[in-house]
């Protein structure tokens, strides 16, 4: 980044998905950040930092966005940022959870909602402002569900995915999951493990992860195990440079099996291993497994 370029992070996402904690890690970092920015001015909001910055080097910004703008400023996203000026970078971030645990927030904080009224329920104004959303959520480089992630958790991981990044390149993340939670909503790309043997059938290895060496070694005697991981890493290793050549800054991979506890865990610590040669910035994190 030159001396004259502009970092602009725009974060949006529905209310309760951690867009304001988002916000608030950016600003402890020195950005300069603007909480419920109308969409229009976005454009001039830029050529005013520009133009008055205060301290030398690269400009850092961020500015949430919500569903409190006029709608079809809204629908004119892409258009506003296609005018944006040449030497601004701009990443969108976009938050989001699913509606129960949406509701669930709510219900826990007693905050109302900024979309609903007397004559509007709590689930329809979240069904609402996720249609309001969805130009931005469509132009988002990456998109983070908090569905089972609190505060701590998400600081923990803007910081790897947003701030920790590589200037350029792809930054790739191998997530494990389990089935019976749901797929993450933040995956790119999505395998399912389910027809691979399964370690909790075997006593000894049901209490365990896929991080033990025992779940480790026993896999690893599998064949169909290492046929999958031949497959995937050989449709990966041929895609992902397609994406990187796309201008794509993100890609999250997603590997489920029932629990998320074996087989899942066991594919995205190998994968991982494989790529890290190969990008700057691979990281890993298994949903069902990390510490509540």
């Amino acid at each position: 980044m030159t001396q004259t370029e502009t970092q602009l992070v725009i974060i949006s996402g529905r209310s309760g998905s951690g867009k304001s904690s988002a916000l608030h890690l950016l600003e402890d970092e020195g950005y300069y950040c603007i909480d419920n920015l109308p969409v229009a001015l976005l454009p001039q909001l830029v050529t005013e930092l520009q133009e008055n910055q205060l301290t030398p080097g690269p400009l850092r910004a961020a500015v949430c966005i919500d569903a409190r703008n006029v709608s079809k400023d809204l629908s004119r996203f892409d258009e506003l940022i296609a005018g944006l000026p040449a030497n601004v970078s701009v990443e969108i971030l976009y938050l989001d959870a699913d509606d129960h645990t949406l509701i669930k927030r709510f219900s826990e904080t007693r905050r109302r909602h900024p979309l609903s009224d007397a004559r509007t329920a709590l689930a329809e104004a979240i069904a609402r402002e996720k249609t309001l959303l969805e130009p931005i959520a469509m132009a988002a480089g990456l998109t983070l569900d908090t569905s089972h992630t609190n505060v701590h958790e998400l600081r923990t991981l803007l910081r790897e995915r947003v701030l920790g990044r590589s200037v350029s390149g792809l930054s790739l993340l191998f997530v494990s999951f389990g089935f019976k939670s749901g797929i993450p909503v933040n995956a790119d790309l999505v395998f399912d493990l389910r027809v691979l043997p399964n370690p909790h059938w075997e006593p000894a290895l049901r209490p365990m992860t896929g991080l033990d060496s025992e779940v480790i070694e026993w896999l690893d005697q599998q064949p169909e195990v290492t046929e999958l991981f031949n497959d995937i890493y050989y449709m990966l290793n041929k895609w992902l440079p397609r994406f990187t050549a796309g201008n794509r800054s993100y890609m999250t991979v997603a590997l489920g099996c029932t629990g998320g506890q074996h087989r899942s865990v066991y594919m995205a610590e190998r994968l991982a291993r494989a790529f890290a040669p190969q990008y700057n910035d691979v990281q890993v994190r298994h949903r069902e497994t990390a510490p509540a």
